[in-house]
């Protein structure tokens, strides 16, 4: 394997760390080892903005307070040089305001596109594409 490839492994092993040990498995140390003190999380910053290692905590707190029964799944991960494409499933129960939807109680089942940058074995950069019209065609109620 060469020195590129090898890297590119590195640097998805380093995203499907985040989704698993820290999304799912709500460990902070993680965060701490795997995401730059610098890292921007483009949810929280915009696009191109600067940012912290906190964002991506209050990134994660805000989906676990928001979805009772987490579990967040990595269906594949594509990697070229130091950018890393993670395909991943979200299931859990709405327990609060998603997309602008107040709480529903609601299960619901959605598919994102993340996109994470990995410079020396940590984050650097993230953001994501949430299929948010499924997602909140799930909770809205309709049958009104």
């Amino acid at each position: 394997m060469s020195s590129n490839e090898h890297d590119i492994e590195a640097n998805k092993a380093v995203a499907r760390r985040y989704f698993e040990e820290f999304v799912n498995d709500r460990r902070l140390d993680v965060l701490e080892e795997i995401v730059a003190t610098d890292a921007a999380d483009e949810t929280r910053v915009g696009p191109g903005g600067t940012g912290t290692r906190e964002d991506f905590r209050q990134h994660a707190q805000w989906v676990w307070e928001n979805v009772k029964d987490l579990r967040v799944s990595v269906t594949d991960l594509v990697a070229e040089g130091d950018r890393v494409i993670v395909f991943w499933t979200i299931e859990g129960v709405q327990a609060g305001n998603i997309f602008g939807v107040p709480a529903s109680g609601r299960p619901f089942t959605g598919r994102s596109i993340s996109t994470l940058t990995v410079r020396d074995g940590q984050v650097v950069r993230y953001t994501v594409l949430p299929d948010r019209l499924g997602i909140i065609q799930q909770l809205v109620d309709t049958h009104l």
